[in-house]
């Protein structure tokens, strides 16, 4: 497709540029920790987005876009690639998460217990208005529980694995640098798991809801049962150069695993995501349970959604449209113009009526 490169204007340009950034004034470190801390969903969606783990820097991106999503993702994405690699984590188990969240809604007597933990699932859902009227919203404190729930649970898919209910995947025995990286490398058909899996961590939340709901309105394959849901926080253990391991810290992931019937076991959709965003993970899970055997172009074929979901990409080339585009649209016009001056030189000369030869005598006027 070809640009017509922006010309002159400069002063409007760079004027237009102030005018969005007066909107939102000056800020400082006061106001990104007052993001950071009001707003924690909110960053980990970003940071989930933007694949790149660190909520300072998710409240920057935030402040300075004046909470403009696409961009704020676009921000941390573009800083993450001017990082260098240092190292590669070792893989995370799933019952060495330390786990906040943890149910499911396929068995309820689940191996660990089921556990609520933070969520707005069981509330109503009423605006508290009276802040806007001075008043204070301060939220109930929370009582502990008699007993505290284990901060480890295995994972239901390996204890139905065990009663033969289920298939697991076998184990990839890729490690360090030779783990596929989509960061480096190009998404390609047909994908490689680490792939698959690695865009849809870094989806755009809204188009994995929308296609994975689809899938689950019907128009997919499988209709899914959540198997297990869990926010947790994942130890990130690195290898240091004299070969000693340590913690690297903590960060917070999501994953879901849904579920579906198929002959005599149960076929398994997974995904994982940085931050805790449940229904990005269970749409994002149904998408990976659909694509085996999806229809060509249909909206649970991997590549469909794989790079319909895309955010950062999709929004930019959403946003181009704004760019000047006199060139080709002009191009447009004049073949549209060309091919109407054709057929109307193909078409017959009508001889005109004599009502109105008539008015045209009537409309001359007069010398």
């Amino acid at each position: 497709m070809a640009y017509v490169a922006t010309r002159g204007g400069e002063r409007a340009i760079e004027q237009s540029e102030r005018l969005f950034r007066e909107e939102m004034g000056a800020f400082d470190q006061a106001r990104v920790d007052e993001v950071k801390r009001s707003l924690p969903y909110l960053i980990d969606r970003v940071m989930g987005e933007a694949s790149l783990y660190d909520e300072d820097l998710a409240a920057l991106a935030l402040a300075q876009t004046g909470g403009e999503l696409y961009e704020a993702v676009l921000l941390l994405r573009a800083w993450r690639t001017t990082q260098p690699r240092l190292t590669v984590a070792a893989p995370v188990e799933q019952d060495g998460l330390f786990t906040h969240r943890r149910i499911s809604a396929a068995f309820k007597d689940i191996p660990g217990g089921q556990v609520l933990g933070p969520t707005l699932d069981y509330a109503h859902r009423i605006l508290a208005t009276e802040v806007l009227e001075g008043g204070t919203y301060a939220p109930e404190p929370v009582e502990p529980a008699a007993h505290s729930a284990p901060a480890h649970q295995p994972a239901v898919s390996a204890w139905q694995a065990e009663n033969d209910l289920i298939d697991l995947p076998e184990d990839d025995e890729t490690k360090g640098n030779d783990i596929p990286d989509l960061t480096r490398e190009p998404l390609l058909f047909p994908s490689k798991r680490a792939h698959t899996l690695q865009s849809l961590a870094r989806a755009e939340t809204g188009g994995v809801l929308a296609l994975g709901y689809a899938a689950q309105r019907g128009y997919g394959q499988a209709h899914p049962t959540v198997n297990e849901l869990r926010l947790a926080e994942a130890e990130i253990a690195v290898t240091h150069p004299d070969g000693r391991s340590f913690s690297a810290g903590r960060v917070k992931v999501s994953q879901a695993e849904v579920v579906d019937k198929k002959g005599d076991k149960l076929r398994l959709g997974y995904a994982a995501t940085f931050g805790w965003n449940e229904v990005k993970c269970i749409a994002a899970a149904t998408l990976d349970l659909n694509a085996p055997g999806a229809e060509k172009g249909s909206a649970t074929e991997e590549e469909f959604f794989l790079y319909h979901t895309e955010g950062v990409e999709s929004s930019g080339f959403c946003i181009h449209f704004k760019l000047p585009h006199y060139v080709t649209f002009q191009s447009s016009l004049d073949a549209m113009r060309d091919a109407k001056a054709k057929k109307a030189a193909k078409e017959p000369q009508m001889e005109p009526s004599s009502s109105e030869a008539v008015g045209h005598e009537k409309s001359e006027p007069a010398e």
